[in-house]
């Protein structure tokens, strides 16, 4: 019996980038395939392929063994291929069924909507594949990780055997992650297939049952998580060996440089997000602030940075009173931000990644004089950042929007982190990232601690805290539960205070 899908030759190429170099591939029935690379290894741009969003220089593609050809996503849709990518692709105000309904819409009587057919055919899926939706739910109102269930729902609801699933663990929280596992089980033990695209290692040794690596659009090797482990994984993206650990040495804590004090800030629907907290980070620390996602981390820094006012209390930075200041302010107060969502907050997507690394930066010396930018200086700062944070690009003048999430990531932080700043503020820094780039960031983060800076590592990654942080906050429902020294902190003990109980 041939394999359900198989790929042969896939080749792609960009102006100036191979973006996939004779790449073969098999997916058998019933399997969790993980495609496993650094960002911009390729793996994106070959289910792109899949999928129809791309067409191949090169190559061929055949489902259950006989040759096919995807002009468009229509055609990958008949042939049973779906995709979740990335960053999702719903429509915020529309409910859970309109999202589904979507270009597959149920008429009744000619020229009406049956709305009712389709609900009860999501609420069948759901039952039948433990995805629980509410379809009358507006999408905006949901957590990701229901929003990521209406992504898979369409595709059942289309359906996909096939299912190609784009980093869709990034955005979510450590529970979210484990409800996902459950689904993918729950999809291959009734037959679909699965490609799972991903850089987190633990995930993939936990879900797949095959694992294909790709390193700068080649194929490198083909394992099973029974013949490795992360740090084997790791060296095959990387093509060297990783640190996985975070070196650092003791921290050496100076004055306080942020201050917040009883801070109340409102979310977006004007419920009280942050209720009155207070905390210090001293110059010269880490502090992670951990967390499930939602109980306020995203609302307290954007308050802290001057993107969400505040309603009582205070925010210092080195001295000086910057409560409700504007974000231009801060960072002249010497301010690093990398924040949560880097397309909404962190990028222009259709400036080039010269001018990105530049943004808060361009109305000044040596960048501007006067009112005109000084293009020279500004493609020098970008080769020189690009080659330290290895930004994969094509070229410093090609679109932020053009790049990987992982690269768009990797601008971001190579603008904040590679200036003189007595704070850094870093909300979910490795989110999108492979384990070099992990490793890379990690280490600038303490490089900034060891330079004096005060740092404030916000993740939903309870690893990722308890590798960086010399001094852990738990925020729960807005409110810090415990202040734990990074000595004194194990899972167990974190994993009660995200849950909101307190701890001895």
């Amino acid at each position: 019996m041939p394999p359900v899908l198989q790929l042969r030759g896939i080749t792609k190429r960009f102006p100036g980038v191979l973006a996939n170099d004779h790449i073969d591939l098999e997916l058998e029935e019933g399997q969790v395939l993980a495609l496993l690379g650094e960002n911009g290894a390729g793996k994106s741009t070959l289910m792109n392929i899949l999928y129809g969003l791309y067409h191949p220089d090169e190559g061929e593609i055949y489902i259950r063994g006989e040759k096919v050809s995807i002009h468009g996503p229509s055609d990958a849709i008949r042939l049973g291929i779906g995709m979740v990518h990335q960053h999702f692709m719903l429509v915020p105000v529309l409910t859970v069924t309109e999202n589904v309904m979507l270009g597959m819409e149920s008429i009744r009587n000619g020229m009406v909507l049956d709305r009712t057919k389709a609900s009860k055919r999501i609420r069948e899926i759901s039952d039948q594949y433990g995805l629980e939706v509410d379809p009358e739910a507006t999408v905006e109102d949901l957590p990701v990780g229901i929003q990521q269930r209406v992504e898979i729902i369409k595709l059942l609801y289309r359906n996909a055997d096939i299912l190609i699933l784009d980093e869709p663990t990034a955005v979510l929280t450590p529970q979210e992650v484990t409800g996902l596992i459950r689904v993918v089980r729950s999809l291959v033990a009734q037959g679909k297939s699965v490609v799972f695209i991903s850089h987190k290692l633990k995930e993939v040794l936990e879900l797949s049952d095959r694992i294909v690596v790709l390193r700068r659009g080649r194929s490198v090797g083909s394992t099973t998580p029974e013949e490795s482990d992360e740090r084997s994984l790791a060296s095959m993206m990387v093509g060297r060996d990783v640190i996985l650990e975070v070196p650092k040495g003791p921290a050496h804590p100076g004055d306080v440089v942020l201050d917040v004090q009883d801070l109340v800030v409102k979310g977006d629907q004007e419920k009280v997000a942050v209720s009155g907290i207070s905390f210090q980070v001293r110059g010269g620390e880490i502090v992670g602030a951990a967390g499930v996602q939602g109980n306020g981390q995203t609302e307290l820094v954007e308050a802290i940075t001057g993107l969400r006012p505040v309603e009582s209390g205070r925010v210092m930075i080195g001295g000086h009173d910057v409560t409700n200041a504007s974000p231009r302010a801060i960072t002249e107060f010497g301010t690093a931000h990398v924040p949560e969502d880097r397309q909404r907050d962190g990028l222009v997507l259709s400036y080039s990644v010269a001018h990105n690394v530049i943004l808060n930066t361009y109305y000044v010396p040596p960048f501007a004089r006067g009112p005109l930018m000084q293009e020279t200086a500004v493609a020098r700062q970008a080769d020189q950042l690009i080659a330290q944070f290895d930004v994969r690009t094509p070229s410093p003048q090609t679109p932020v929007a053009n790049l990987s999430g992982g690269n768009q990531q990797k601008v971001i932080v190579a603008r904040e982190l590679s200036r003189p700043v007595q704070l850094t503020l870093a909300s979910q820094p490795t989110r999108g990232l492979d384990v070099g780039s992990i490793e890379y960031i990690h280490a600038q983060l303490v490089k900034k601690r060891d330079e004096g800076a005060a740092v404030l590592v916000v993740s939903a990654e309870l690893d990722e805290v308890m590798a960086l942080a010399d001094r852990i906050l738990v925020m729960y429902e807005g409110r810090i539960m415990g202040t734990l020294d990074a000595t004194e902190a194990t899972r167990e003990r974190l994993g009660l205070l995200m849950a909101g109980v307190a701890t001895a």
